[in-house]
């Protein structure tokens, strides 16, 4: 570790943050740092080869705030190595370990440097932390209470052996850096290097502390992270235990507490042997052979002896649990196990009774129909909940028939919707014979919902989700502390859908951040753009004339698209605008298409009819209608996001904001970085049309920036990138995203947007 420059003031804190595919939470966590109130303190970001976007967090993070070094390595290490970088940077008097999904909790910096003064400056501190999961639940660690703060200020090792039984984790503890580096302490490459670090640092400690409060969350995601893991790579733990006891006999001083390590390794090689998340059934006999012959090999001699306990004496039942995994005796120890497993199984109930013989008769057929090859040729798809051809999953549908003619597509959707889907798709009716027959058989299966909840994905299959908007409003786990404002509190259930999905799309980076965090499973995500706003970029000026006299938008008008997004705090359809007014106030030239929201589509009655207002509720594709426009009037709705695609002017109408925030929750302040002008009231909507505000310098100036952040990879080529990527196993992005400045998307056709009124830079 580098000594301190001269002249230079020494951190009171070295925090070092590896990274590792942690895109969705290491802002969180790197801002739950650099917001302590205690400001002490160096961040030394380590980019472990990560291949998402954690690099550029790091480095934005750096270019604002001198405290921050970023690390990037070359190659991808690992946590130990990946540590070990931000250790040689390390100038401050204690060293902080973070991970980079988890948060220091409020106030935390300050109760350890707090802590450290009254105790003296001890080697160690250790502290408390608290689990938080993924269901929104955190739960304190349960040995909280050996961590009391009664007794002398400081201590050995030997005054508080219970220490020594706590999780064996790097990131609950500080440690003072001369003492690092007078003891040379180093992290291992490998999984579960926390222990090659933890046990030779308290055990070699001349005076530990304690501090009786959680000063770190720490996350525990569902996917992705080391527990729920099943890899080969849960053998390292061997490793890493020979390298405790390696030190161990260079230190004979501490030789006695080889008794008291023994057990803690015993009990941790069993608790990873029963978690069924971890190791591959493939490795779990040669898991139990090497835990066996580490167990014998390290073993005290003459047994445990009266060694400091680190911990309460184990129960009979673990000492039984120890002492067959020691003598290699796999199956008695199995045996053992059988007794609360066949308590569990007698505990689950089977199908429910009544059930009609016909969905008796579909259910075995669907299982008959898994046992039957796939069809590879054969691809799947639906939108909306069995609605008509619309979304992404139509653009890619009809990419996949251009750029893969030999395959059959097939569509799910309702009777009703069936006259929507082209002649070359199949329609498949949902629930019948042929609907489990296609999900059973088909190899592609694509949605912008989700499919059925009984669906079992077969190996073979592929399942693309593909989204139908970027979100503005809260969703997935997100919502956990906002029952009221989801459709179903089965967010299991939800979790589950989501760890079928093979591919996930997003249009743009924060659409990637939110669904890795909000519907947190394994799903590769696929940051390739929406193909459904690749129409906005093929479709011409007499494409465009068409569409508005099909609509019957009068020749010369400025046709307004008025599409507000539905309120969770509501059930019934609010009257948003008062249109006879609003089109008496604008003047003849003006035309609104008013298009209600999916939520209100079978409860609300239609706009009442009067000239100059076209209700477009029912039109089957809002693409249609967003070209036909020339301007966008919304307030929440995810169409805002696609509308700037198009590059013509957006109004926010958001009167209502606070409520909306307080009953939904928003991912940002939408007022802070709108599209264009706001209108807070109905007045100033009137007046910001009246002005000609909607399409003015400043209206185009923040299009400009709301474009650059969220319309980043909607070039007209989305749909081709994901037909390249699932279905003809292309590696992607191809073809590469055309810059912004490069892009023409369909000029409006209004002689109100005359090229000379349109952003800077931009032709129509």
């Amino acid at each position: 570790m580098p000594a301190p420059t001269p002249g230079c003031a020494v951190p009171r804190f070295s925090v070092i943050v590896p990274a590792y595919k942690v895109q969705a939470y290491l802002q969180e966590s790197l801002e739950s740092v650099l917001t302590q109130s205690y400001a002490d303190l160096e961040l030394i970001a380590v980019d472990d080869a990560s291949p998402d976007a954690c690099g550029s967090i790091i480095d934005d993070h750096a270019a604002r705030d001198p405290r921050v070094t970023g690390v990037r390595l070359a190659h991808n290490l690992g946590p130990g190595p990946a540590r070990n970088a931000g250790l040689a940077r390390a100038t401050g008097d204690y060293l902080i370990f973070l991970d980079g999904d988890d948060t220091l909790a409020p106030g935390a910096l300050q109760a350890i440097a707090d802590r450290l003064k009254a105790t003296g400056s001890p080697d160690v501190l250790v502290y408390d932390y608290a689990r938080t999961f993924w269901s929104g639940e955190t739960v304190r660690n349960s040995p909280a209470h050996r961590l009391g703060e009664d007794g002398p200020a400081s201590f050995r090792l030997t005054d508080r052996p219970a220490l020594l039984g706590m999780p064996m984790v790097v990131w609950n503890k500080a440690y003072r850096r001369e003492y690092v580096e007078r003891e040379g302490l180093q992290f291992p490459p490998g999984f579960y290097e926390d222990a090659p670090w933890t046990c030779p640092a308290l055990l070699a400690a001349e005076s530990v502390a304690v501090l009786d409060r959680v000063c770190v969350h720490d996350r525990r995601r569902r996917t992705g992270s080391i527990p729920t893991t099943s890899t080969r790579r849960h053998l390292d733990v061997f490793d890493q235990y020979d390298r405790v006891f390696g030190r161990l006999a260079t230190r004979p001083e501490l030789e006695r507490w080889r008794p008291a390590l023994h057990r803690a390794m015993a009990e941790h090689f069993c608790a990873l042997y029963a978690d069924p998340r971890r190791l591959p059934r493939a490795s779990r006999a040669e898991f139990f052979r090497r835990a066996s012959l580490l167990l014998r090999r390290h073993r005290p001699a003459g047994g445990h002896g009266a060694a400091p306990s680190p911990a309460p004496a184990p129960s009979r039942t673990d000492r039984v649990r120890h002492a067959l995994m020691r003598l290699g005796l796999r199956h008695a120890y199995r045996a053992l196990s059988a007794g609360r497993a066949v308590a569990l199984a007698a505990a689950r109930t089977g199908v429910s009774a009544g059930r009609g013989l016909r969905e008796a008769a579909l259910r075995l057929h669907y299982r008959l129909q898994r046992l039957l090859p796939l069809w590879p040729e054969l691809a799947v798809f639906s939108a909306y909940w069995h609605g008509g051809y619309a979304c992404n999953p139509a653009a890619i549908e009809a990419k996949l028939r251009e750029l893969a003619p030999r395959m059959r597509t097939a569509w799910i959707c309702d009777p009703a919707h069936a006259d929507t889907l082209p002649p070359e798709t199949a329609v498949v009716r949902p629930g019948s014979a042929a609907y489990w027959t296609a999900l059973a058989r088909a190899t592609y299966l694509v949605t912008n919902v989700n499919f059925d909840r009984a669906l079992v994905k077969r190996p073979g299959q592929t399942l693309l989700q593909t989204q139908h908007g970027t979100p503005l409003k809260r969703v997935g786990l997100d919502l956990l502390d906002r029952p009221a404002a989801t459709p179903t509190t089965d967010f299991a259930g939800l979790l589950r859908g989501a760890d079928q999905w093979d591919f996930l799309l997003s249009a743009n980076r924060h659409s990637t951040l939110v669904w890795e965090k909000a519907v947190p499973s394994s799903y590769t995500t696929l940051e390739y753009g929406y193909p459904r706003n690749d129409v906005f970029h093929s479709a011409t000026r007499a494409d465009v004339l068409e569409l508005r006299e099909r609509l019957g938008i009068p020749v010369g008008a400025v046709a307004i698209l008025y599409a507000p997004t539905h309120r969770d705090y509501r059930r019934s359809r609010p009257e948003h605008l008062d249109f006879e007014r609003v089109l008496r106030d604008l003047g003849p030239r003006f035309t609104i298409l008013a298009r209600t929201h999916l939520t209100y589509a079978e409860t609300a009655s239609a706009h009442e009819a009067r000239p100059r207002l076209v209700d477009v509720s029912s039109h089957p594709s809002v693409e249609e209608l967003c070209l036909a426009s020339d301007a966008l009037v919304t307030d929440y709705s995810s169409l805002m996001f696609d509308y700037a695609s198009l590059d013509r002017p957006i109004v926010i109408h958001a009167e209502d904001w606070e409520a909306y925030e307080a009953a939904r929750g928003t991912y940002f302040d939408l007022r802070a970085c709108p599209p264009g002008a706001i209108a807070r009231s109905e007045d100033e909507l009137v007046d910001i049309f009246a002005t000609g505000h909607w399409q003015g310098s400043r209206s185009a100036q923040l299009r400009a920036a709301f474009r650059a952040r969220f319309c980043s990879h909607d070039d007209g080529h989305a749909a081709e990138r994901v037909v390249r990527r699932v279905f003809l196993g292309q590696p992607g992005p191809v073809p590469e995203v055309i810059p912004l400045e490069d892009r023409r998307p369909a000029p409006p056709c209004s002689p109100e947007l005359t090229p000379a009124r349109l952003a800077p830079g931009r032709r129509a």
